[in-house]
């Protein structure tokens, strides 16, 4: 099931907003970003969140609205990857005085045709297509005149195949719940500075066929502020800027008591073949993810002060070797990595703990210490930073540019768009620039809003 689930989730991996083109958590779908206005702001709206896509991005800002509105946007997704593959979103609210603002959106996502293929590469066994949904609904009211919380409630489906892999049995489908909680302040500090937070996609674990293999869901912190620079009856300029955290803790397979195995033992400490995912003291050492209730607290120093000697290399089956080290590379200044041009790896022999254990793999990444040469460098380079600025004309037309910057998972885009308000319809254009190879180059999203 993995290779199915790999198969099809790759054509957008990388462009999920905030996961750092890793595989850490699944439905990763219901993180990419709706809205042409967004789009060319760099996805920076968390402390704007003044129309109906603000479902998606911060549901507190519903109740600042008034009256009734709806919103369509349709985005070829990945142009420069594939030709059939389509990202649609619809979203509406209502405000009702003394009660609130309700609201909610749909998403689908069409992932086109994929291949489907047997336990081996050459057992081809024809096409299949899958997609991705979800529905939200969402509430909000205000706190204070310049305050206000919102809610979402949210059920997905994922499609992504109808049959399992070899002898998996039953389908590649997914049904799955979570909520999100957002909170917008306005004239924070300052008349001119709107702040917002949101924490998205908390919920149980996401599993297909097999609820071992399940990942969490892509549960998300975002901090956003927004000050207007120039506020004038007829010229209004803002600069927004969002910061997100994945609020999702995964160790690859780890050396947790330094004994150089990965595993070995069962849950209660016992010496075992079977389910030996565990070293003598109960601590988990294969690769696994924490809990949500417990990963929002270690996902802020999971790659910092938390773990132990990592196993970074994977086999020809697609497996960790589950032992920490034994081979010596040169490494003169012993600063952890390989003096290029020196020398081959030499396996010491031996078992881990022998005196001369190498402190390398096979491939010369250094496992034996890895847990001392963590920073709190290795946190921040998994933010991902979203800044954009708006001009308005009147309230007719707007000029936007932005940057996305996401330095793990290697995507750093410039945006820019434009949007015309006129008599109460509202369209938008937003366009993510890039090298001519990136993804995301060349997307395109276009978005329509009606007020009534």
């Amino acid at each position: 099931m993995k290779r199915l689930i790999m198969v099809v989730t790759m054509a957008f991996l990388t462009l999920s907003r905030p996961l750092y083109g890793q595989s850490e958590a699944g439905a990763i779908f219901l993180l990419i970003s709706p809205g042409a206005r967004a789009g060319g702001m760099g996805e920076a709206q968390v402390a704007v969140a003044n129309d109906a896509y603000a479902s998606f991005w911060n549901p507190a800002g519903l109740a600042f609205l008034d009256g009734s509105e709806m919103a369509l946007m349709h985005v070829n997704w990945l142009p420069n990857l594939a030709d059939d593959m389509y990202y649609e979103f619809f979203a509406y609210r209502k405000h009702f005085p003394y009660l609130g603002t309700l609201g909610g959106h749909l998403i689908y996502l069409n992932l086109g045709e994929q291949i489907r293929m047997g336990e081996s590469a050459e057992d081809y066994l024809g096409t299949f297509t899958s997609y991705m949904t979800a529905l939200t609904l969402s509430y909000s009211s205000l706190l204070t005149p310049k305050s206000s919380l919102g809610i979402n409630a949210k059920v997905s489906y994922q499609h992504l195949t109808n049959f399992g892999a070899g002898g998996e049995k039953g389908k590649g489908t997914s049904i799955d719940f979570g909520f999100d909680i957002g909170y917008l302040r306005k004239e924070f500090l300052t008349p001119d500075l709107t702040i917002g937070l949101t924490v998205t996609n908390i919920g149980p674990k996401v599993s297909f066929i097999d609820p071992a293999q399940a990942d969490p869901q892509p549960t998300n912190f975002t901090l956003g502020f927004n000050y207007a620079i120039v506020n004038s009856e007829f010229n209004k300029l803002y600069l927004v800027y969002d910061v997100d955290k994945l609020l999702v803790a995964a160790y690859p397979d780890m050396d947790w008591d330094g004994d150089g195995y990965v595993g070995g033992y069962d849950e209660e400490g016992h010496k075992s073949d079977k389910n030996a995912e565990y070293n003598s003291d109960g601590q988990h050492e294969t690769a696994h993810s924490d809990p949500i209730y417990i990963g929002i607290f270690t996902s802020w120093v999971d790659d910092w002060l938390i773990g132990g000697d990592m196993d970074m290399t994977r086999t020809s089956s697609d497996e960790y070797d589950h032992i920490i080290g034994g081979y010596d590379w040169v490494d003169h200044n012993n600063n952890g990595e390989i003096d290029a041009g020196e020398g081959e790896m030499i396996a010491t022999g031996g078992e881990p703990g022998d005196d001369g254990w190498g402190a390398y793999n096979e491939y010369g990444q250094k496992e034996v210490g890895s847990a001392k040469r963590r920073t709190i460098m290795n946190e921040l380079d998994k933010l991902v930073h979203n800044v954009g600025m708006e001009y308005w004309y009147g309230k007719y037309f707007a000029l936007r540019a932005g940057y996305y910057y996401d330095k793990t998972g290697k995507i750093m885009n410039p945006t820019f768009g434009v949007g015309l308000r006129f008599a109460n319809y509202g369209f938008d254009f937003g366009y993510t620039s890039g090298e001519p190879d990136h993804p995301l180059a060349n997307t395109m999203r276009f978005s329509l809003n009606m007020e009534f």
